[in-house]
This record gives C-alpha cells, sequence and structure tokens, in this order.
C-alpha cells in the first residue's frame, strides 16, 4: 500500500483483529489477519500491543499449546471503548477522503 499507517490506525486494526475472538487470540493469529489489509511485520506488531497492554486496552494470558506456552490477547472493556472511538472517527474520515476524491467537501 503507498499510504502511511500511523499509530492511531494501526491500533484501530489490532482492536478490531482481536475483538473478533472473545476468548483472546495469539500474536502470530493477528499478523496474519492484520496482513489482510494491510502490510505488517512482526517486529512491527508487538511493540503496538505492548502499547495497547500498557494502555490497559488488551489483556493478556499465557496458554501451553503443544508443549510450549503461548501468549494470548483479548480486548478489555476499554479497549473496546477505545475501539468503538476510532470506528466513530474512521467512519467521518473516511467520507472525507472519500468526499474529496469524489469531487470535494460539501461544506
Amino acid at each position: 500500500m503507498v499510504f502511511n499507517t500511523g499509530a492511531a490506525l494501526l491500533d484501530a486494526i489490532v482492536l478490531a483483529v482481536v475483538s473478533k475472538e472473545p476468548e483472546g487470540t495469539y500474536g502470530y493469529k493477528i499478523t496474519q489477519e492484520v496482513r489482510q489489509v494491510i502490510e505488517l511485520s512482526e517486529s512491527t506488531l508487538y511493540p503496538v500491543l505492548r502499547r495497547l497492554q500498557k494502555d490497559d486496552c488488551l489483556a493478556v494470558y499465557d496458554m501451553e499449546c503443544a508443549g510450549r506456552n503461548r501468549r494470548y490477547y483479548k480486548v478489555t472493556e476499554k479497549g473496546m471503548a477505545q475501539l468503538a472511538l476510532y470506528e466513530e472517527e474512521w467512519k467521518k474520515y473516511s467520507a472525507k477522503i472519500t468526499g474529496m476524491f469524489e469531487g470535494g467537501i460539501n461544506q
């Protein structure tokens, strides 16, 4: 994609992906789903996950899988509120951009 993805949009995308799994999901799966809409490396994803965890938007827990611990991420109540805000802001933002492409924004 030719457009840069800012931190807020990346946070919104990650929260949207994780929110689809009520019991939580793990990093590799999150990366694969995010890659369906933007190019993203795991080295980019994990700082985003840590930031969202630090901001209390994600809860983290470990679960054994095939003899190894796998870290799972789950959206918190605060994370759901933040996601709702991101969705609302995205709708406004994307409507303005689409309006510009389609002939300008009417005030």
